[in-house]
């Protein structure tokens, strides 16, 4: 009875070992680009419409944090910039003065040249004339470039405050929380009426439309494998059985490392394995963590 027992307890093993034989080249984790969004300003987080699992779209505004300080900061500089500009010179106005002068000398100058030629006017009358025209001349062109040099340098004290605003513009448009790619919110790390600073991490959102499956294999493995090539990918089901996808190879390390304890390979006794990235479209059934097998195609 008891030899029995050892020879049934010896075919359940064998059976066993023949259930588990290996079906893979290599094993390894699966892991996604993951990015972690962080506050481009400071203040008291006055909205923050997220949460753990969400899926918003790239460039979806989530929350603000208090800009209240910016825009009274903006309003006070483009009032200064009012209170500049409205110092210009109307130039229309007092050039209009300077223009009629010209006009009315050289309407004279006309009328003492027809006298002249009757023999009504004397030459020095011309003379005196047309000197009257060139002093209107200088004069008109004395005061447009006076007026010029007044306005330019006027507008020349309102550029820098015109940079200012352009700079607090920029800091309110950060004041808004905007994610930056369409992924899955994997951890939120701030809450509303927390306060933010500059570069504190709020939130960490991943794309898990595709994976990644980081895998190990040896160095004969290693020398069949090429960028771009397609292999299938193994992942355990809820019935025991394999549920398989196709992977293509989109990164090859070039430095080979120690076997990581978690990762077995096809060649257990190789104490150096090289790292690969297997790019996977995932169906839904996919999570970061979970295990993959990985079989080079033929």
């Amino acid at each position: 009875m008891k030899n029995l027992l050892w020879i049934l307890a010896a075919v359940m093993l064998l059976a066993a070992c023949k259930g588990k034989k290996k079906t893979y080249d290599a094993t390894g984790t699966f892991e996604a680009v993951e990015t972690i969004v962080s506050s481009e300003a400071s203040g008291v987080i006055q909205a923050f419409a997220l949460e753990e699992g969400l899926t918003p779209e790239a460039g979806a505004v989530l929350g603000y944090i208090d800009s209240t300080q910016l825009y009274l900061k903006k309003v006070q500089l483009e009032k200064q910039v009012q209170a500049l500009l409205s110092k210009r010179p109307d130039v229309s106005t007092q050039l209009a003065a300077a223009k009629e002068q010209l006009v009315q000398a050289e309407r004279e100058l006309k009328r003492i040249e027809n006298l002249k030629k009757s023999d009504a006017a004397t030459g020095k009358q011309v003379d005196d004339a047309r000197s009257q025209v060139a002093i209107a001349q200088k004069q008109l062109q004395a005061l447009q470039s006076g007026l010029s040099i007044s306005t330019n340098g006027i507008n020349k004290e309102t550029e820098p405050l015109l940079v200012q605003i352009t700079q607090v513009q920029d800091q309110l448009k950060k004041c808004r929380i905007i994610n930056p790619i369409k992924g899955t919110v994997l951890t939120k790390y701030a809450e509303v009426y927390e306060m933010a600073t500059m570069g504190k991490p709020l939130y960490k959102i991943a794309d898990l439309d595709q994976l990644i499956l980081r895998a190990y294999v040896t160095e004969d493995q290693f020398a069949k494998a090429r960028l771009g090539d397609k292999v299938t990918v193994l992942t355990d089901d809820a019935n025991g059985a394999y549920k398989e996808y196709e992977g293509t190879i989109e990164w090859l390390s070039n430095k080979a490392e120690f076997t990581p304890k978690t990762i077995q390979t096809k060649d257990e006794r190789a104490n150096l394995v090289y790292a690969m990235k297997v790019r996977v479209k995932n169906d839904g059934f996919l999570k970061i963590g979970m295990y993959g097998e990985l079989v080079f195609k033929p």
